[in-house]
């Protein structure tokens, strides 16, 4: 139910054979295929893994009371990196083998840096997409309070390089499109940020479906009550706060917030050149979120 990092050539999705890997960021780990490696030799049929641009933290809360049977004690005993690790970082691949199973697993990669292993395995991928311009804003405000990124400037220079692709993982269009292509395969599940928004509990039946855990309508309501962003704000171990602070500054805001306030933060000018930037893509493929 989360993520995992790869280095070497991947098969195309579309099996055309496999794609060199492509630069992401200029601050590519030294060690990514050490932490490739690793991870191929780990990937299992009962493993799960969340895969999101950004923000991976809700779909994790969602999949860990999942697991739970909508149980929140292990919400609130384990952070959610040791439920979910990412498996971008060695410290996030050691912990998710030391977890027990089923594993959750989460990840940031594009589909073509995704472990070989996948393509010819059970495990089971949640994809979670987000409109553009909501990911941009969160991404902005992460930026802005993670130390070992680089000072992100305003919200404007920094939508440049978002369009630009200049930004962890790469461009957002590439990222999306490159996933969805595995659209119809069974081990695949995608689901918009914007449906977890509108309708939390027929999402959460909905991915239970797909993993093949029913719940009991006590545990649903569980899963929809403890995965609120209101719960969350409110469980150090899912609002970050636990984090060490040369990791975040909180003295720049929290690290979770509620969202939904894109239009507050996207002046007329800068709006209109991010629509400018996307509308020939989204007219072809993301048209909804426009």
């Amino acid at each position: 139910m989360h993520i995992v990092d790869a280095g070497d050539p991947v098969p195309d999705p579309a099996g055309r054979g496999p794609r060199k890997t492509q630069k992401i960021t200029k601050k590519t780990p030294k060690n990514q295929k050490k932490m490739q490696k690793k991870s191929e030799k780990n990937l299992k049929k009962c493993q799960k893994f969340q895969i999101f641009f950004p923000g991976t933290v809700w779909m994790l809360e969602i999949l860990s009371l999942i697991r739970q049977d909508g149980d929140p004690r292990w919400c609130r005993s384990v952070p959610n990196w040791d439920r979910g690790p990412w498996l971008e970082t060695l410290l996030g691949l050691r912990r998710a083998r030391a977890n027990a199973r089923p594993r959750i697993i989460s990840s940031h990669l594009p589909v073509h840096m995704f472990p070989k292993a996948f393509f010819g395995s059970k495990a089971k991928v949640i994809y979670t997409v987000r409109d553009p311009k909501d990911v941009l804003v969160s991404l902005f405000h992460f930026a802005r309070i993670f130390r070992p990124y680089r000072d992100p400037g305003s919200l404007g220079d920094f939508m440049d390089k978002f369009l630009q692709g200049d930004v962890p993982f790469g461009s957002w269009f590439q990222h999306v499109r490159g996933w969805l292509q595995l659209r119809g395969r069974e081990n695949f599940f995608w689901i918009s940020y914007e449906e977890l928004q509108q309708d939390l509990r027929g999402s959460v039946q909905r991915l239970c479906s797909f993993l093949c855990h029913p719940l009991s309508p006590a545990a649903l309501d569980a899963v929809v009550t403890n995965a609120s962003f209101a719960a969350m704000s409110h469980n150090p171990m899912s609002n970050f706060s636990l984090s060490p602070g040369f990791i975040l500054d909180r003295s720049r805001g929290p690290f979770l917030r509620k969202g939904g306030d894109t239009w507050g933060h996207l002046g007329t000018g800068i709006f209109r050149s991010f629509k400018f930037h996307f509308l020939p893509i989204f007219h072809r493929n993301f048209r909804v979120f426009f």
